[in-house]
């Protein structure tokens, strides 16, 4: 049974009630809070904008002696809250309960609304007894506004020679925040505390580190494995928090990347790939609310498959749990893919992907959308979308690196995938193509480059691959279309997966919020994205695609701008990549020695143009084949 509190829904977004719930500081003031109602006596609970049963679907609120369960809106009359009928509020006057229980915040208009309905000596509390300090809210006058909840989860190791960073940048300075910081608090693998600070800004878009090396010797930690929480307080513009998360050894050999979560705990997850022949796939829970989650209550089946593995485990509040799929389905490889029942119990999940005498790789899957239905249009919609949905890749430079595509099913009712994979050289020039088909959702069909090239070469030597939709032999499709792809090096163990969704890139139309804008209304035509920088020894790439829907600008005026750790521009590039192209380069050859002596540690990459969308990805690059790859993310 999944948690029955709504966390996320496309049409009106987050759903703030369960932000400031859940929260960590939430969670310890309420276990006391619950303690004190329960001490006085019987209860009366108001619940005018049904927040109550979410409430007691994160806490326990079993020791309360209800006498009745109070509400607003005559339509919610009789429905059931926690077992009770809902009465209407004028009822209150006849209830022999010592407390009234408010379950609201910013709950004095609430109260002064019921006043004159409230029993002589009959106390009143509310959630506001259990709200954040106002020196933690962007927003004092409005608790439940998104800006003052702007936070995330990141996978945190320090463990066994494995270590991580947490990289990015005050990109809400742009907005006009001039007292960012950060409150943050770290869970062990038992979801227990090891450490609660806050972590001030500098003014400006300084860069952020945050480092699991670091955070063990400030507060003598012994090693862990859990959940950092990270809350970003006093901001403008931007409620959401993005990062890249890095993972790294002692051994210079072990060098990964992912980015941030979806903040939203879901119903499903996908695009959880299979192991290979001498690998093992871990997948990573990190449980997102202060409630355990029972036995029984997450599970994994194959993609197509009803057959459903449920994890026979308890995991309590904030813990954090590696699941070896091996476990559940060892007879299951590469390229079949598994579908995660999460249940609303935690965010968008990592994976670790261990190899067997290699080092070891991190990624995520993703939000399976439970809400959508197939479009009926867009296979009609091409002389006004042209391509339209595209999912862009690298392919990496193919003297020294393999490319594949995994096409991976992303809504509960998908049951076919229409595709064409197409490659495209540096230039923008169509070299391979080849029809997928109507791939069955049982189905999982894995492409490799190599074999769309056979043999040919690419003008420049990379270039990148397009996932498009193909109605040639019919079907339907959602605009959901995603997919995950592997690259391995030719001359060593080291890989890398990343996986992201299609979009509709650089039309002037907008069809269902598409060109999509990440700081204003679509259509978005302009580029801003985060490259973090590698520490020495270390050197950055970056794959930079121009996707175009439809034929937009010839070229991209794309700048490079570098940044020092304080936010200061010390250099700047212009580059120009030739629309339906991409270009493939490295932080050492883009800027020179003084430029990046500037820059420093701490420093990043501006990416931006003002002509068109780009779609980028990023990696670090050591010796002998060690590399990492992931999506960037704007903002």
């Amino acid at each position: 049974m999944p948690l029955r509190i709504e966390t996320f829904s496309n049409p009106k977004g987050g759903n703030i009630v369960y932000k400031a719930l859940s929260h960590p500081l939430t969670a310890e003031r309420a276990k006391g809070f619950i303690r004190t109602v329960s001490a006085a006596g019987p209860v009366a609970v108001y619940d005018p904008h049904d927040h109550l049963q979410g409430m007691g679907e994160l806490y326990d609120l079993s020791s309360w002696d209800i006498r009745g369960i109070y509400v607003q809106r005559i339509e919610a009359v009789g429905h059931n809250r926690l077992g009770f009928r809902g009465q209407p509020v004028t009822d209150l006057p006849g209830s022999d309960a010592r407390t009234l229980f408010i379950a609201g915040y910013d709950a004095d208009r609430l109260q002064a609304q019921i006043r004159h309905l409230i029993p002589e000596g009959m106390s009143v509390v509310s959630l506001d007894d259990i709200r954040l300090p106002g020196e933690m809210l962007t927003n004092t006058r409005q608790f439940l506004h998104p800006l003052n909840f702007a936070s995330n989860f990141a996978f945190f190791r320090e463990a066994d020679g494995q270590h991580t960073a947490v990289v990015t940048c005050n990109y809400w300075s742009g907005y006009g925040a001039d007292d960012v910081r950060l409150w943050l608090c770290l869970f062990d693998q038992a979801g227990e505390v090891l450490a609660q600070w806050v972590q001030p800004l500098p003014a400006g878009a300084a860069g952020i580190r945050i480092d699991s090396r670091e955070v063990r010797r400030r507060f003598n930690l012994p090693a862990f494995t859990g959940s950092l929480f990270m809350h970003v307080q006093r901001i403008a513009g931007h409620d959401t928090v993005k990062y890249a998360l890095d993972t790294y050894g002692d051994d210079p050999a072990e060098l990964s990347c992912t980015h941030d979560a979806n903040a939203w705990p879901a119903d499903f997850y996908a695009g959880l790939p299979a192991p290979r022949e001498g690998e093992r796939v871990i997948l990573w829970i990190q449980n997102s609310n202060p409630t355990a989650i029972p036995r029984g209550a997450v599970g994994l089946n194959v993609m197509g498959s009803d057959d459903i593995k449920w994890l026979d485990e308890r995991i309590p509040p904030f813990a954090t749990r590696g699941v070896d799929t091996a476990a559940l389905f060892p007879d299951v490889a590469w390229p079949a893919q598994f579908e995660v029942q999460a249940g609303r119990y935690f965010i968008r999940p990592r994976y670790e992907v261990l190899c067997s005498g290699g080092p070891r790789r991190i990624a995520h899957a993703n939000v399976e959308r439970a809400d959508l239905a197939p479009d009926p249009r867009l296979p009609v919609l091409a002389e006004w979308l042209g391509k339209g949905y595209i999912l862009p890749a690298p392919v990496l430079p193919t003297e020294a690196w393999r490319s594949f595509a995994l096409p991976t099913p992303m809504a509960r009712d998908q049951k076919h995938l229409p595709l064409a994979v197409v490659v495209y050289d540096a230039g923008g020039t169509e070299v391979a193509r080849r029809s997928l088909g109507q791939i069955e959702r049982h189905e999982s069909v894995a492409v490799e480059v190599d074999e769309l090239l056979a043999g040919r070469s690419l003008t420049g030597g990379y270039g990148h691959m397009e996932l498009l939709y193909d109605f040639s032999e019919g079907g339907e499709a959602d605009g959901w279309l995603h997919g995950l792809f592997h690259y391995r090096h030719r001359g060593s163990a080291h890989g890398a997966d990343t996986s992201f969704g299609a979009h509709v890139y650089n039309i002037p139309l907008t069809y269902r919020n598409e060109p999509q804008s990440y700081a204003n209304v679509p259509p978005g035509l302009t580029t801003r994205l985060f490259l973090r920088l590698g520490p020495e020894p270390l050197d950055t790439l970056c794959h930079l695609i121009y996707p175009a829907s439809r034929p937009w600008h010839p070229c991209s005026e794309t700048r490079l701008i570098l940044h020092d750790g304080q936010g200061a521009q010390v250099a700047a590039s212009e580059v120009r990549i030739p629309c339906g192209g991409s270009l493939h380069w490295r932080y050492s050859q883009m800027f020179d020695v003084a430029a990046r002596r500037r820059a420093g540690d701490g420093g990043y990459i501006l990416v931006r143009d003002q002509t068109c969308r780009l779609f980028g990805y990023h990696g670090l690059l050591g010796e002998g084949g060690v590399f990492s790859l992931d999506h960037m993310f704007g903002f």
